[in-house]
């Protein structure tokens, strides 16, 4: 059912790295360690991989069944397998999520290409003492925060500019390899630092007292927003892949490239803020929030021995992190301009910039010029996290499992996920699978989210 003449990825590697791409993001780098060291360490990773499994992984398939079945963008894939009805706007919601996802997250994006430059100055400089400025007063900043926002978006965009295999899959490659080599490298410079085996500690030995009904929709949050879920990513990267590729595999394979990152992005942070508390003889401090990577990292790099290049190779790895899930979030919205308001590639990527860089440029100064301006409470910044993590991601998955398990006739389902009686995937297998999108992870879901709406 694909449109006619659409680009599809050159390779199954290709196709992995990039879904993998969208999935290992800032998600992993930035924000689960913080949610980790928040929410009890080994347990919230525990209770975290449970969701994976059951929840999440179930709801990816629903969306790669989706977007391989209808072959476009979210708003048309969905009025594709169900004409005339209002299930399109399921796909519109996921568009509107890619966008406001990307609003905000490009600031954080922009904080790490400030953090590189400022790394890569001190280094070559032979500067001693703390290789950042104060994370305070560069958020605070009228301007400053707002330019490295665009120019995270504009790199962003140059790299959509160029399509799904010049531009996505070429880059996803060169990209995600790179990630790995460099977030291992840190990993070894961490575990190498006096103390730090109690910081893997804190990582992998499970305390259940601290487990509270928040850890469980921390824990559910988070795994939405590590492996991009709900928000049209995977169901547009899914419209780009070949009939032949195996959905089932492929969706596993993303969750396990994904989770692997996290925990490996963790052990490059907890245990390295373990090693520098223990050697100044003070607490450590994993749980100081969305900050723990821009505040109480930079402090452990400056007193490492070689913390300077530690500094270079993490904040590197930390851009290309962003930037992978940066170009995911905004393909979706690039391919609904241009499939739906038949715009081209340059004027589509040009038209998401502006829309995007007006909410960033919110964003971004909410903790500045703008701290004073609150919706509901929040900071602007706050409140598009607040909204996507925690409300749209999950009621889009859960609509996403909804459709895939009661719209769709069940024969349809199986067909699509064994490639038309191709693969010999075992039939309790698929069953197990359908039913777990069927039932489980709708009433999962709604269950964890109604106790977040009330709480």
């Amino acid at each position: 059912m694909a449109l006619k003449n659409r680009e599809t990825f050159g390779s199954r590697m290709g196709m992995l790295l990039a879904m993998a791409g969208s999935a290992i993001g800032l998600g992993n780098i930035w924000r689960f360690p913080y949610m980790m060291g928040k929410n009890g360490g080994a347990a919230f990773i525990l209770i975290y991989v449970i969701m994976l499994v059951f929840l999440c992984l179930p709801v990816m398939v629903s969306e790669y069944l989706i977007g391989r079945r209808g072959g476009s963008n979210p708003f048309s894939s969905f009025d594709r397998l169900a004409p005339g009805s209002k299930w399109r706007w399921i796909g519109f919601l996921a568009v509107l999520a890619s966008a406001c996802i990307l609003s905000f997250y490009c600031v954080v994006g922009g904080w790490s290409v400030k953090y590189l430059a400022d790394s890569c100055i001190l280094a070559f400089s032979d500067a001693q003492g703390d290789y950042a400025l104060s994370f305070g007063s560069f958020i605070s900043n009228p301007w400053k925060p707002l330019l490295y926002t665009l120019i995270f978006l504009g790199l962003t965009g140059a790299i959509i500019v160029f399509g799904v295999r010049k531009g996505i899959e070429r880059m996803s490659k060169v990209m995600i390899t790179m990630l790995f080599i460099i977030i291992v490298m840190v990993v070894i410079r961490s575990l190498t630092l006096p103390g730090a085996m109690e910081g893997v500690k804190y990582m992998f030995v499970p305390d259940f007292s601290k487990v509270t009904a928040d850890t469980c929709i921390a824990a559910m949050g988070q795994a939405f927003f590590s492996l991009s879920i709900g928000c049209g990513t995977i169901l547009t990267y899914a419209s780009y892949v070949k009939k032949e590729e195996n959905i089932l595999a492929s969706s596993a394979w993303i969750s396990f490239f994904d989770t692997t990152f996290a925990i490996i992005a963790g052990l490059a942070i907890i245990p390295a803020v373990y090693a520098i508390a223990y050697m100044n003889g003070v607490e450590p401090d994993v749980s100081a929030g969305p900050g723990l990577v821009f505040i109480t990292l930079p402090g452990v790099f400056s007193q490492m021995p070689l913390g300077n290049v530690a500094a270079i190779l993490f904040f590197l790895a930390l851009l290309l992190a962003a930037v992978t899930s940066a170009i995911s979030l905004m393909e979706v919205v690039v391919a609904f301009i241009i499939e739906e308001m038949h715009r081209s590639r340059k004027k589509a990527v040009l038209m998401c910039f502006a829309v995007c860089g007006v909410v960033g440029a919110f964003c971004s100064l909410s903790f500045g010029p703008l701290a004073g301006f609150k919706l509901f409470g929040l900071s602007v910044f706050d409140f598009f996290d607040y909204i996507t993590s925690n409300i749209m991601l999950p009621i889009g998955g859960m609509l996403l499992a909804v459709f895939a398990g009661w719209r769709l006739r069940r024969a349809n389902f199986l067909d699509e996920l064994t490639n038309s009686g191709k693969l010999r995937i075992p039939r309790w297998i698929s069953l197990t699978l359908y039913y777990l999108v069927k039932l489980v992870a709708p009433i999962g879901i709604l269950l964890i989210f109604l106790n977040t709406f009330f709480s």
